[in-house]
């Protein structure tokens, strides 16, 4: 990391706690910004990862560079969401405690991007088998499915994820994964019956409604467009133009069989019925009882098997009590029954949710069959869960999100702090007190028992008599008025009163002031479906619903938790999960609305930046020392800048970095010295010191390049030295005898093999053949070959024509057989045109095309297909008037088309020949038998590619042999016993005119052959 610091006037620094001025907001985002615009999306703040969406495809992604990250220090590369992973794996492996990832911010700004990148690079990374290929195939292809049933398109993002998703995956002892398991949180089910302006449903219904085929659709009673239906009308936008639903459709359809899944059909009818649940209208009678208007719908839900006719009919109307014995039903009024409605499309929609959810956990699932004991496994969660929101209107939704991102940075502090002065107490420095702003009171505020706001909406919604939104907001009033973090219009001042509506109340969060709407908050705490429709739910036919909606939390008499309360509940589990393990965290940002690539939106980053909470992180990371780093790794860095540590150090590492500092002048408030790590307290005290060993490098340089070429002509010496040593101490006599035989192997070099003359000839044929194995020509094109001695010229031709023979079925099958008809059609080309015609150099290069005709169709040619077609000129044989036409070759016949009407049809077995000029015209004659009353006179013909028509004709026409190429004229019958002639003379421009003597004269420009 510490090289980048030279660019840091270009790119700013990697880690924000370099930043020299910590404490400006202004400086932090500008390092962002530096960042941001020389495509470096991602900053350090300590151990936490700072990511920016760049809206673009960066080529940072591949394997190569996993590879890169693979087993490297968390600070010895740029900071990469890879290095974040390899990280907390390496941290997993080697302590052998569970870790968790946890990524947050916006939507929009990248979450699920993020752990989509995580889970590849353990499926690449880690060691695997097949088994664990196949679960990690299924860790992967589960996101497409979670995506089209939890996200959806909203203002902010067009893939935005509506629920909170915390996975786990499980490794063994040797760091494969062998298992995984999925939490989630907070599904939005409000958004199936209501999507604001702009904004769409779950994915899922569009892409059933697009990507469906039309048995599927007929077999569902459904129509390919989503404005018949009411729960897709709602935002009025049934399609986006970054999305393709069709095509995502196809993802999901291929990715459910490899998650194990085999009951589509189940689920696809659930998805119908809610969207003929939503078409479902209600009428009113003269005594405010309800009915319902449109009994097509209902027959719908019964023909996809979601529910009974009958039953759903009486029970979405009514509402049961039951009180001691007694039994008693009352009817719904209008505004009663499309509650009912809703409730039962949010209930079923949420519940099939969660029971895919578990679905998925099950092929996910570690299988003790194949793993008899999992002691020694290890997990790793990745929480991908909404940020901090503030939007113009903020509900219930909010609030639960917001309470959420107050829980997680009460939990980040705390594990922050927590490492900060473990690390501290490990390396024997004082710890210093560290200020900051503890949110445990905001926590209390909106958790506390009893006096809580969760504690005061549940009393408020099971307090008997008439209770609404503002007796909810007056309950929060009377029982959290003196609250400092709590503020309403009544209990606020006259400047507050005037931006607050009557009915809100704003808190003030860690990150700032948000207020909440109350309108609809008892509603959708209380979220609770009639029992009557339960039992109708309990008795469906489909099997997802049944196991969806039990008999026994029909006959429970217990009432359920309330949406906030329960909630909470998941919230503090999941607290206590991450609380027994080591996080990591990665901290997305989005840098502006429009998801435009290169595009900073300073003010939409401040309000992320501050809702973040990163300021908040990096004062508590800075507030201390700015930087450590072990002993080995500063001392291997920066030994060259003191002359007694470089280049190496021979005594303990702590005495080599006492020596370094000391030399660099550090003074003793800038640093402090651990038992294996050294303390800067300053940015600039370490940018600095890599100043210094910048200005050193090319001295560096230096130095070792001089040692290098004194090493290499030494070790160029010794073996010199080696070699002659060698040659003066090993007896001559060995030498000797064998430059004797070589002496009289030379010698009878003319006779037959003998032994007086077998040692010199072995040698020649061996010297050959390994001078052949260097020299060996690599392609078919290269007709050097080393020139053999007299003793081996016949073998040396042979294994000439067999290396050629070798290379030339090596290439032939290397070619495609698109290329290889290109190649026969050059080949047969060249033997009619080559030093015959002009301009055949210039047609050597193009490529022989198909047709020529452009994007028009061929006409119905019968009983053949148009193989070839292109546009030629056609001269009349009286009076050489020219005419546009379409030649068309078929297998058995050409014909002359004008437009749609076939002028002419010439049988390949009446083609007496083809003439053509010598020059580079493109004027050619197709002889036609006279004595053929059925068969019109010769055809005079022009083309622009008349060496390609040519060449594939007569391929075709098999008349390779009959094409003529005249140099002066060529004569063609116009008739019985009357002759036509074409002149050919150069001029200097292309000219078709009628000459002397009825002739039809061609003048040709001189063809440039340079």
């Amino acid at each position: 990391m510490e090289s980048a610091l030279t660019a840091r006037d270009r790119v700013g620094v990697q880690d924000f706690v370099l930043l020299e001025n910590y404490n400006s907001e202004a400086a932090f985002i500008e390092n962002l910004r530096r960042r941001f615009k020389e495509n470096l999306i991602y900053t350090y703040i300590g151990s936490v990862l700072v990511s920016v969406n760049p809206y673009k495809e960066l080529e940072i992604y591949s394997k190569q560079q996993m590879e890169r990250y693979r087993g490297v220090s968390f600070y010895e590369i740029s900071p990469h969401i890879y290095a974040v992973s390899d990280n907390t794996y390496r941290a997993m492996r080697t302590e052998r405690k569970d870790q968790c990832i946890l990524i947050s911010g916006e939507s929009g700004a990248g979450k699920t991007e993020a752990s989509k990148k995580i889970l590849l690079y353990y499926a690449v990374t880690c060691p695997m088998n097949d088994h664990m290929a196949a679960l990690g195939d299924r860790l992967l292809q589960s996101n497409p499915v979670l995506e089209a049933f939890g996200n959806a398109k909203t203002l902010r993002n067009d893939n935005s994820s509506r629920f909170g998703k915390y996975m786990d995956v499980q490794f063994d002892f040797r760091g494969a994964p062998v298992g995984g398991h999925i939490l989630n949180y907070l599904l939005e089910k409000s958004r199936v019956v209501h999507q604001n302006h702009g904004e769409r449903n779950f994915h899922i219904f569009y892409q059933l409604l697009e990507g469906g085929d039309e048995d599927l659709l007929n077999t569902l009673d459904l129509e390919r467009n989503p404005q018949n239906y009411q729960y897709l009308v709602k935002g009025n936008c049934p399609r986006v133009s970054s999305i393709s639903d069709k095509n995502n459709w196809k993802v999901v359809m291929k990715a459910l069989p490899v998650i194990g899944f085999t009951e589509e059909e189940k689920l696809l009818n659930i998805i119908a019925g809610v969207l003929h649940l939503g078409n479902t209208q209600f009428g009113e009678g003269e005594e405010g009882e309800t009915y319902i208007t449109t009994e097509t719908q209902i027959t719908k839900l019964v023909k996809v098997r979601t529910v009974s006719l009958v039953l759903l009919n009486v029970q979405i109307c009514t509402n049961i009590h039951k009180k001691a014995l007694l039994r008693m039903i009352s009817p719904l009024n209008f505004e009663q029954a499309i509650s009912a409605r809703d409730a039962l499309a949010k209930a079923v929609y949420g519940r099939t949710f969660t029971w895919l959810v578990e679905k998925i956990n099950q092929s996910l699932a570690l299988k003790d069959e194949i793993y008899h004991s999992n002691k020694g496994s290890s997990v790793i969660g990745l929480l991908d869960i909404y940020g901090f929101e503030v939007l113009q209107h903020n509900s219930f939704e909010q609030f639960c999100i917001n309470y959420c991102n107050e829980k997680l940075q009460q939990l980040f502090i705390e594990l922050t702090l927590r490492s900060e002065q473990e690390e501290y107490e490990t390396e024997g420095i004082a710890w210093e007190t560290v200020q900051y702003f503890d949110n445990k009171i905001i926590c209390d505020l909106i958790e506390e028992k009893h006096k809580g706001i969760i504690s005061i909406l549940d009393e408020e919604c099971l307090r008997p008599g008439e209770t609404c939104d503002v007796s909810f907001l007056e309950k929060l009033e009377d029982t959290l008025g003196g609250h400092p973090h709590f503020v309403t219009h009544k209990l606020a001042n006259g400047k507050t009163r005037r931006v607050m509506s009557r009915e809100e109340f704003r808190l003030l969060h860690y990150a700032g002031e948000v207020n909440y709407n109350v309108n609809g908050f008892l509603d959708k705490n209380n979220d609770l479906l009639n029992r009557n429709l339960k039992e109708v739910m309990c008795q469906s036919d489909n099997q997802i619903l049944s196991r969806c909606f039990r008999r026994e939390e029909v006959m429970d008499q217990k009432r359920p938790e309330m949406a906030a309360t329960q909630f909470k509940n998941s919230l503090m589990k999941l607290m206590e999960i991450l609380m027994s393990k080591e996080p990591s965290y990665v901290r997305c940002i989005k840098p502006n609305d429009a998801k435009q690539p290169g595009r900073f939106d300073e003010v939409l980053v401040r309000h992320q930046v501050k809702y973040l909470g990163l300021m908040e992180n990096l004062r508590v990371r800075r507030a201390g020392f700015a930087y450590r780093r072990r002993f080995e790794a500063f001392l291997q860095r920066y030994k060259p800048l003191c002359p007694e540590t470089w280049p190496n150090w021979h005594g303990r590492l702590v005495d080599g970095v006492s020596t370094l500092v000391n030399h660099l002048g550090y003074k003793p408030e800038e640093y402090k010295l651990g038992r294996s790590k050294i303390f800067i307290r300053f940015p600039k005290t370490l940018f600095t010191t890599e100043d210094a060993l910048e200005a050193k490098k090319p001295e560096i340089a230096l130095t070792l390049q001089t040692s290098w070429r004194g090493y290499r002509e030494r070790a160029k010496y010794q073996r010199i030295r080696r070699t002659a040593f060698c040659m003066y101490t090993i007896p001559l006599v060995v030498y000797g005898s064998v430059f004797i035989r070589f002496i009289k192997g030379f010698i009878y070099r003319h006779e037959e093999y003998c032994p007086e003359n077998e040692y010199f000839l072995d040698h020649v044929r061996y010297s050959f053949l390994k001078n052949l194995r260097k020299n060996l020509p690599k392609s078919v094109l290269d007709k050097s070959w080393p020139t053999p001695p007299p003793l081996v010229v016949e073998a040396s031709e042979h294994l000439r024509t067999l290396h050629m023979r070798n290379m030339v079925v090596k290439y032939c099958r290397r070619v495609q057989p698109e290329w290889k008809k290109q190649m026969v059609q050059k080949v047969v080309a060249s033997e009619i045109f080559k030093d015959q015609k002009d301009n055949y150099p210039q047609s050597v290069g193009r490529l022989f095309l198909d047709s020529r005709l452009g994007t028009c169709s061929y006409i119905n040619v019968r009983p053949c297909a148009p193989q070839y077609g292109a546009s030629v000129t056609k001269y009349d044989r009286r009076g050489f008037k020219p005419r546009p036409r379409q030649l068309l070759l078929t297998n058995t016949f050409a014909v002359l088309v004008d437009r749609t009407k076939i002028k002419q049809r010439i049988d390949y077995t009446a083609l007496r020949g083809i003439s053509v000029s010598s020059l580079s015209d493109g004027m050619f004659v197709l002889h036609m038998p006279s004595e053929d009353s059925k068969q019109k006179a010769d055809a005079v013909l022009q083309c622009d590619h008349v060496i390609e028509l040519v060449t594939k004709l007569a391929m075709m026409a098999g008349k390779i042999d009959y094409v003529n190429i005249s140099p002066g004229s060529i004569r063609f019958t116009v008739a019985r016993g009357k002759e036509g002639i074409i002149d050919f003379v150069r001029g200097s421009e292309m000219k078709v005119t009628k000459g002397k003597r009825g002739h039809l004269l061609v003048t040709v420009p001189r063809t440039n052959t340079t």
